[in-house]
């Protein structure tokens, strides 16, 4: 008996719907962090009739923190903890806990899928997603600010097409470099 080569599709997008929650609650952990902080200055202005102050020079903290400090950032934390499940799904999908809690839990309830799609797309999608978060990741640990809430947005954005409407951006990505001829297949002789 041979075994089927494709999976699933509502697998990846079990996984996306997980990840997307978690990629939400990073994002909104990176936006009150040491992220998007401002560095108080040595003097500042207060307005009384609307209670805004000004504040002179208006520098990041995230500039004047340590490297330790924007580890133990919480939003860091939790999008190095999503970097790691984004690598896990490029190496051994097979093994990646979102997709084994689908496979063991989610799958025997559901019916039959109709078809079964190709493997490399989502594959190719976790690893750009690896991608993102990790530029975001090194660029907030060399003092980069606003850098890990938006990698976490983009992150979250793809995640949610995902999960709410079906559009695997990565794997969209997959199929115009697959037509290109860059990954997958071999470009057509002209």
């Amino acid at each position: 008996m041979t075994h089927p080569t494709g999976i699933d599709p509502r697998g990846p997008r079990f996984a996306a719907t997980i990840t997307s929650a978690l990629l939400l609650v990073a994002l909104v952990l990176s936006l009150i962090g040491v992220s998007t902080a401002r560095a108080s200055a040595g003097w500042f202005a207060i307005m009384p009739s609307n209670g805004s102050t000004f504040t002179p020079g208006g520098t990041w903290a995230i500039q004047s923190a340590s490297v330790l400090q924007r580890i133990l950032d919480p939003g860091f934390l939790l999008l190095a903890i999503i970097a790691l499940l984004f690598l896990w799904g490029v190496i051994s999908p097979r093994t990646a806990p979102w997709g084994a809690i689908f496979r063991r839990f989610v799958r025997p309830r559901l019916a039959a899928p109709t078809e079964l799609e190709d493997p490399r797309p989502p594959r190719f999608a976790q690893g750009i997603g690896l991608a993102v978060v990790t530029i975001g990741l090194l660029l907030h640990l060399i003092g980069v600010p606003w850098a890990l809430p938006i990698a976490a947005g983009a992150a979250f954005i793809a995640a949610f097409l995902n999960a709410a409407f079906a559009f695997c951006l990565g794997c969209q990505i997959y199929l115009l470099l697959q037509r290109a001829g860059v990954i997958g297949r071999a470009a057509p002789a002209a």
